[in-house]
């Protein structure tokens, strides 16, 4: 395993991050316990997960994630052993549906994550997505709407980094990051905390993938320059980036089979774009899964790879991309289909 440095906290952090979110929806308590052995054992140390898993979101189940790792940490006693990250998310069925990143809603948040969890801390607690309107989850423009949104009527950052800091004074966090927000978000929570002397949030994650690339417009070099590293989701694309979807296919038990909604990754842009992928890949003698990942983490600016699995075998090769090293010409070939068709699925 390779390992990166978190900012701020100093902790060394496993290039490859264990995702959680299936776990609840497509994997058992004993499936997700046997992941979180697994990964452990080849040195993954960074585990990424939030109050709104498993995903797809569902009332009935909201939390079970956290349940799964929680009773895996009072059978295991090894949290001292792993970084823990966990997110206050704005769902309808969560707070009336009225989440607000303040001291109140914060604070309920995560009594929640801690006692799911079964641990007294929480190393990166996450803002899931932003309270304003804006362009993530798909939406790729910023439209009148969004810019006409009266933000005197939310949470003013301020406020937030403060309501963030008292739990970091309680040793409930340790730091936080920030999920699915924009270059003048990030930006936003860098000023207010430096002109206030308070923390900064030391993490974004967002979406990154072959089909993704727009965090290296302008937030990349925020990433640079604030030391502010990516944790990159959805690295396979829900996996379509694996090729098991092409020419049409749906897999038995696959999420884009079970789950019809996910349509991100599946326009006619991004099937163009994955056969080209796929090329790629066969050419040079890759797995094209494998390919994909060692393509997010050959990025400077990324400080974990998040990866998802559904089965031991998928988890073991997801890991294994951590020693894959991708040559110039399959980079440049990367780079040339992505420049005919840039980001098709944001």
């Amino acid at each position: 395993m390779k390992y990166n440095q978190l900012p701020q906290l100093g902790d060394k952090v496993s290039k490859i991050c264990l995702g959680t979110m299936t776990w609840g929806q497509q994997n058992s308590e004993t499936e997700a316990h046997e992941q979180m052995d697994f990964a452990l054992s080849e040195g993954v140390n960074f585990w990424d997960t939030a109050e709104m898993y498993p995903s797809p979101p569902d009332e009935d189940k909201q939390g079970d994630t956290e349940r799964f790792i929680g009773s895996w940490l009072a059978s295991r006693g090894r949290r001292d052993e792993i970084v823990l990250a966990s997110k206050i998310s704005p769902m309808s069925f969560l707070r009336s549906g009225n989440t607000r990143f303040n001291a109140k809603h914060i604070s309920e948040a995560i009594d929640g994550n801690l006692q799911r969890l079964q641990t007294d801390y929480i190393d990166i607690y996450q803002l899931h997505w932003p309270e304003r309107q804006t362009n993530y989850f798909s939406t790729r423009g910023y439209t009148e709407e969004m810019a006409e949104q009266d933000l005197s009527d939310l949470t003013p950052f301020l406020e937030t980094i403060e309501a963030l800091n008292n739990e970091i004074k309680k040793g409930r966090i340790r730091a936080y990051g920030l999920s699915n927000d924009t270059p003048w978000g990030l930006m936003r929570y860098l000023w207010e905390a430096d002109k206030n002397n308070l923390p900064a949030p030391i993490t974004v994650q967002n979406p990154y993938s072959l089909l993704n690339r727009l965090y290296e417009v302008g937030l990349a070099e925020i990433s640079h320059r604030e030391n502010v590293g990516l944790l990159a989701y959805s690295p396979l694309g829900f996996g379509v980036l694996s090729g098991k979807y092409l020419g049409g296919k749906r897999p038995e038990g696959a999420r884009l089979t079970k789950y019809d909604r996910f349509e991100r990754y599946t326009n006619d842009q991004a099937k163009w774009a994955t056969e080209q992928y796929a090329k790629i890949a066969s050419d040079a003698g890759l797995d094209m899964a494998q390919m994909a990942l060692a393509f997010v983490n050959s990025r400077h600016f990324v400080t974990a790879n998040i990866i998802g699995a559904t089965s031991i075998q998928q988890l073991k090769s997801n890991i294994d991309s951590i020693n894959l090293t991708l040559s110039k010409d399959v980079l440049a070939a990367i780079d040339e289909v992505h420049a005919k068709q840039p980001n098709p699925s944001p």
